[in-house]
């Protein structure tokens, strides 16, 4: 693996946002030892609000995290935070809110610990800067998920995870991360064979050589994605919204996933495993802590003024099993998002004064996405992960809760609302149209589908008739092919455009080269 001298860094008092990229490429995990503390995985920005974003690093030792900010490159008038303490019960990372933005402003910002001796060691430091939304500005941001998956990992020969160079060059004031950000239960081997013939060759590191068991491993989960430069670039210029699915943990998870028969686990234990994902998660993901009342909580609100609010879901901490998914009555078995996040969520959309609402969620409501079948009996009952069950008829099991959430947004004549997702590994546009619904009181809408960024491509799913989910494009492998490499270039992100005049907004979902696969544009209704 090719590292740079930490101590070839431009001189900081000198370093202008032209040499950020050179910085960033520099900073390369496994640099050689310092004096000082090294910031091997970057810096983050995360949860972008109006006067306000989370910014986020890792120390490689005991330190106090510094964060300078400006309003342009001299760093003229910049203003110093002391921030809080890298230990190693936080894995050495640290995040500090940066409150009291202006609005439509360039905020250009440096970062470095200083180690907790009598010597006071500083980092070299590593800048960043982002865009706070002006009220009178369009919008523009990037979504997708599905990171490090099926064992294509990091592949320098192939540029790495240049996806997310895709995703900054249009260039977004935002990106939403829409679950999956690691495999958690993917092995990333040195190498794998992959379509025609060609072998895809991976960086490793030792947490990434098995499935995460002990917190160390889900913690190096995140460890190696931040070594790709892509991904470190990205991250110092654009600020991301964070939400998980079922990766993070484990394949399919519940708290009733059952893992006796898997050989690859000696922590048989979900809650254990759980417990140490969700850890792990919260340290590396630059999103701003929910508060005591539920500290781990990921599903939030954040709003963009009058043009926008996106709704954060979190499909899997209050689902029940994975089962035959047809159940005619709601109870704690057919919750999805559960009742406390569905009144959450209704009561939100409702005082929304935003024209649009985009709901983040983990999962598509509308595609059938299996998890074997009960008891594992061959050609048995279908078992289901997300939402759909493959009945096509009238709801029944979690498309109750979800046909009384769709049903409130018509009856509240909530309008502009649209669904974006990805877990699938393809893209794809949805139309739900209760003209052609088995459950029909519900309003139309669209749901768009990006991804993977860096995994395997697969698809497309079969759709389940109940919300009438109309297939308008769909880009996925050919018939027969299934987990393709990147080099199939079957990668996708989506790409949304508010207009501040027109207040249309444009979903673009693009491929690996940044090149627009399809394209919608849907007029603001009063």
């Amino acid at each position: 693996m090719k590292t740079c001298d930490p101590n070839s860094y431009l001189n900081p008092k000198c370093l202008t946002f032209a040499a950020l990229p050179l910085l960033l490429a520099c900073t390369i995990p496994n640099a050689v030892a310092a004096d000082v503390p090294l910031m091997e995985q970057g810096i983050q920005f995360g949860d972008l609000a109006p006067g306000r974003t989370i910014v986020w690093s890792r120390s490689d030792r005991p330190a106090r995290m510094m964060v300078q900010y400006a309003f342009n490159e001299q760093f003229t008038h910049a203003k110093t935070i002391v921030g809080p303490y890298a230990d190693e019960g936080n894995d050495f990372t640290a995040r500090q809110d940066l409150v009291g933005l202006p609005e439509g402003k360039d905020v250009f910002v440096k970062v470095w610990f200083e180690d907790l001796t009598n010597a006071h060691g500083k980092s070299e430091p590593i800048l960043g800067h982002f865009h706070t939304i002006g009220k009178q500005e369009s919008i523009r941001f990037v979504w997708g998920g599905d990171v490090s998956g099926q064992g294509w990992g990091i592949n320098e020969a192939f540029g790495g995870m240049k996806i997310y160079e895709a995703m900054r060059q249009v260039e977004p004031q935002f990106y939403i991360s829409s679950g999956d950000n690691v495999y958690s239960d993917g092995p990333i081997p040195e190498s794998k064979p992959a379509e025609n013939g060609q072998i895809w060759t991976n960086l490793v590191i030792p947490e990434v050589s098995k499935v995460a068991e002990t917190l160390g491993e889900f913690r190096g989960r995140y460890k190696y994605n931040l070594m790709d430069h892509n991904i470190r670039r990205f991250n110092a210029e654009v600020p991301q919204i964070w939400q998980w699915d079922d990766h993070e943990v484990v394949n399919n998870w519940s708290s009733a996933k059952d893992l006796n028969a898997d050989d690859r686990y000696t922590v048989k234990d979900i809650p254990t495993l759980i417990a140490r994902a969700t850890k792990a998660f919260h340290e590396y993901a630059p999103l701003r802590p929910h508060d005591a009342e539920e500290s781990d909580r990921v599903y939030r609100k954040i709003s963009y003024g009058r043009l926008l609010d996106v709704f954060v879901l979190d499909m899997r901490s209050y689902r029940g099993p994975n089962t035959a998914n047809l159940q005619t009555q709601e109870s704690i078995e057919t919750a999805f998002l559960g009742d406390l996040q569905v009144a959450w969520l209704e009561n939100e959309l409702k005082n929304s004064k935003a024209v649009w609402k985009v709901i983040s969620a983990d999962m598509p409501i509308g595609l059938n996405i299996g998890d074997g079948t009960i008891n594992n009996i061959p050609n048995g009952t279908p078992r289901w992960e997300a939402i759909a069950n493959g009945d096509n008829g009238v709801a029944r099991g979690r498309e109750l809760e979800t046909a009384r959430l769709l049903r409130f947004i018509k009856h509240e004549e909530i309008n502009n609302i649209v669904w974006l997702t990805a877990d699938v590994h393809y893209a794809a546009a949805h139309f739900y149209d209760p003209a052609k619904a088995q459950t029909k009181d519900f309003t139309p809408f669209w749901e768009f589908v990006a991804g993977p960024l860096n995994a395997g491509s697969f698809g497309p799913n079969t759709t389940d008739g109940t919300f009438g989910p109309q297939v308008v494009f769909s880009k996925a492998p050919p018939d027969g092919k299934s987990n393709l490499s990147p080099y199939a270039g079957l990668q996708f992100f989506g790409e949304v455009n508010i207009d501040r005049n027109s207040k249309a907004l444009t979903v673009d979902l693009k491929d690996i080269a940044g090149t627009t696969v399809f394209s919608k544009t849907l007029p603001a209704e009063d």
